[in-house]
């Protein structure tokens, strides 16, 4: 991809707040570099945006809202095995970040649906309350335009939340699920209130390139040198939608997202999971804070879906975006799970 491109490869990339993210010496993870001045603004329903593959869009309405929902919907390069995998984003990406996960699904047969969520990377920002709930029916309806009956569900980041709520909320719709490097391993409702929406709106508002590049950074603190030209590239990106115009409406919606993590947790939903069940992704992600913390939570995971059907297949040396980091030590373990459920 030409460096032109890669400045151009503009995808809704959603954070909560603004912080300096720092080691655990009071460091900051990466070292200072010149805020660059040839960042242009990004249009905020992603128009520029180069996906590695196509999008389709489906219309639906979300709170009497007439919106869009966009998706991608990639085929399998080989012969078809009848199954399909659907890849629900992070909080922080569109569906876009997945293309070395799609290409090693389509390469063993699986044909792929990854959307981007109401609220992100190429679909409609309305200004509306946002909930689980709401994402999983929306994504639904992608599934019930398509005519597919079932998928295997991976979710990474939030995506885990959602994947998991999908789960319970359209069992017959699920045959399989991967939990990846999810957040929500816990309610932390009872730790601190919820923090006040126009509050989280003026922090948002004042984002710009430096705390979105230290904010970014707790993904690598784990190692720093796992930074690579895809997070600059996403740091760039973030950066765009703040020059933006429309960026305002941008950073409520995000406001507005922020108060569905908060009062929406799924821990309470691994209970009622009834498919086979994979906590899965990289040993060393630090969000939770120690890297212990998060592995602790995984393995609760997978022990309370019931009738033994978790199991938790953590890699050591990665942290919250393991395939950003190493594509070829996530995908292969992850189709190998997958690749269980073909023909059972």
């Amino acid at each position: 991809m030409s460096a032109y491109l890669r400045v151009l490869f503009v995808s809704l990339v959603l954070l909560n707040a603004v912080v300096s993210v720092v080691d655990a010496q009071g460091r900051d993870i990466l070292p200072p570099v010149p805020t660059p001045t040839d960042i242009e603004p990004g249009s905020i329903t992603c128009d520029e945006c180069p996906y590695p593959y196509p999008s389709k869009y489906l219309d639906i309405s979300v709170y009497s809202q007439d919106v869009r929902i966009s998706y991608m919907d990639v085929a399998p390069t080989v012969t078809p095995n009848g199954h399909t995998v659907m890849l629900l984003h992070g909080n922080n990406f569109g569906g876009f970040y997945f293309k070395a996960i799609i290409d090693g699904l389509t390469a063993v047969g699986f044909r792929v649906i990854i959307p981007d969520q109401i609220g992100y990377g190429k679909s409609s920002k309305p200004l509306v309350p946002y909930n689980f709930n709401s994402q999983a029916r929306n994504t639904w309806l992608i599934l019930q335009a398509e005519q597919i009956d079932k998928v295997m569900a991976v979710g990474h980041s939030m995506g885990g939340m959602l994947a998991t709520r999908f789960t319970t909320q359209y069992p017959d719709s699920v045959e399989r699920l991967v939990v990846y490097n999810p957040i929500g391993l816990s309610d932390g409702r009872y730790n601190r209130p919820m923090p006040v929406i126009d509050e989280v709106y003026e922090r948002i508002l004042g984002t710009d390139y430096q705390s979105t590049r230290r904010s970014l950074s707790r993904y690598v603190g784990h190692d720093p040198s796992a930074w690579n030209d895809e997070f600059e590239l996403y740091t760039r990106i973030r950066s765009s939608w703040t020059l933006s115009s429309d960026f305002p409406r941008l950073a409520m919606v995000q406001a507005l997202i922020s108060q569905m993590l908060y009062f929406d947790p799924v821990v309470y939903d691994w209970a009622h999971i009834h498919v086979p069940t994979l906590a899965f992704g990289g040993a060393e992600d630090l969000l939770l804070g120690p890297a212990e913390t998060f592995q602790a939570r995984m393995k609760v995971l997978a022990d309370t879906v019931p009738n033994g059907n978790g199991r938790v297949h953590l890699i050591p040396g990665l942290g919250h975006v393991p395939h950003l980091e190493d594509a070829e030590a996530i995908v292969q373990p992850l189709v190998a799970y997958l690749q269980e459920g073909v023909g059972s």
